[in-house]
């Protein structure tokens, strides 16, 4: 495990990699990762070190929006007697 990747995802149809990093969660996916890198990931004693070393700055990436949270009331509705 890492403290800095939360988690992974993998797509091997269209070699898209999926991965979460802490502590807010922001994902970003990578393009064109090859399975065997995705497998390689994975199976590390230290993701985030194998990221540093063998993903991060070599692939395409982009940040993928964090889903909007709902805004919820405090107040507590109750029924009409």
């Amino acid at each position: 495990m890492s403290a800095a990747i939360r988690h992974i995802h993998y797509k091997p149809a269209s070699e898209e990699l999926s991965i979460w990093f802490a502590p807010e969660g922001r994902r970003y996916k990578y393009f064109d990762v090859p399975e065997f890198l995705y497998e390689a990931l994975r199976d590390a004693e230290s993701r985030g070190r194998f990221f540093n070393h063998s993903i991060r700055g070599r692939f395409e990436c982009e940040l993928v929006e964090p889903p909007k949270q709902c805004n919820r009331s405090p107040h507590v509705l109750r029924r009409a007697s």
